[in-house]
């Protein structure tokens, strides 16, 4: 009679050490931009009504070409109050943004990197990899073109911040 109750509990341990090992990480659902201190929090509509970009990207980790479409970062920070104009040409080559995860990754990028007037690269904030969601990398994607490595793409993006060093 002991040797069925222990298989049972090795069996019932098992399976939820294989449950905590599948548990979902949290993905991101909203996106919020702070620009001047002010803070906007964006969802998929939001981010989806916006003019779209796709780019293509080889990523270094899975070794294939993924196509990523979305917002031009420049253009989500422009409609939020980060405009670059002759009179703020110089507040953005002295401004940097912050870009962060659910989880606390968080990376930076000059102003000047994602200023399409000043970079060829495009940064984007990617809402679907191959017309499809992006799965467990959450509802948002930073994605930077230029990049030789996805070091600096931030998946489930939860924050973006931009600050001047002046």
């Amino acid at each position: 009679m002991m040797q069925p109750l222990t298989a049972m509990s090795q069996q019932a341990g098992a399976e939820a050490m294989t449950e905590h090992a599948h548990a979902k990480t949290p993905v991101s659902t909203t996106l919020s931009v702070t620009v001047d201190g002010k803070t906007a929090t964006l969802s998929m509509a939001d981010l989806q009504a916006m003019p779209q970009k796709s780019v293509t990207v080889q990523n270094a980790h899975t070794k294939t070409k993924e196509i990523y479409t979305g917002v031009s970062l420049g253009d989500l920070l422009a409609k939020y109050g980060f405009v670059v104009s002759p009179a703020t040409h110089k507040k953005m080559l002295r401004s940097y943004l912050m870009a962060e995860g659910i989880d606390k990754y968080w990376v930076l990028f000059s102003a000047a990197e994602v200023e399409s007037s000043e970079h060829n690269g495009d940064v984007i904030v990617a809402l679907a990899v191959g017309g499809k969601s992006l799965g467990e990398d959450g509802q948002f994607k930073l994605v930077a073109s230029e990049d030789k490595k996805p070091q600096r793409w931030v998946r489930n993006l939860t924050a973006i911040t931009i600050k001047s060093a002046e």
